[in-house]
């Protein structure tokens, strides 16, 4: 099991309030922005992110039912915007991999020790 949820509302008002201001610049960090499905508010989400040949997968720590990946997956597209860059991804697709393939070997573990093994998948656009 991922993170729990209560972390992630605890995350959503105090520490991703911090986070998002340097997650641009650490690497393995990014913001995913994207718009609310129902309110149209655009969101800036910070993520753990990988650069994979032809787009980026973003660890789902928090597992497949957070607001933010239902807005991205509804939409088909977002931005992400890390190591100073902003790039348009579009084609988002939620995969499940137990060996954790798409993260580098350091992270692998960690991500193995938190039970982590859904990614979201994005390609450059």
């Amino acid at each position: 099991m991922p993170a729990p949820r209560w972390l992630a509302g605890l995350n959503r008002v105090g520490l991703n309030r911090i986070t998002r201001r340097v997650a641009t610049r650490l690497p393995g960090f990014g913001v995913i922005v994207h718009r609310g499905r129902k309110t149209g508010r655009l969101y800036r989400t910070p993520v753990n992110v990988f650069a994979r040949p032809g787009g980026y997968g973003v660890a789902l720590t928090y597992g497949t039912d957070s607001e933010w990946l239902r807005n991205v997956l509804a939409a088909g597209a977002c931005v992400l915007e890390t190591g100073g860059r902003r790039m348009e991804l579009v084609h988002p697709r939620v995969v499940h991999d137990p060996t954790r393939r798409p993260v580098p070997p350091p992270v692998r573990l960690i991500l193995g020790l938190l039970n982590v093994s859904d990614f979201l998948d994005l390609a450059l656009d």
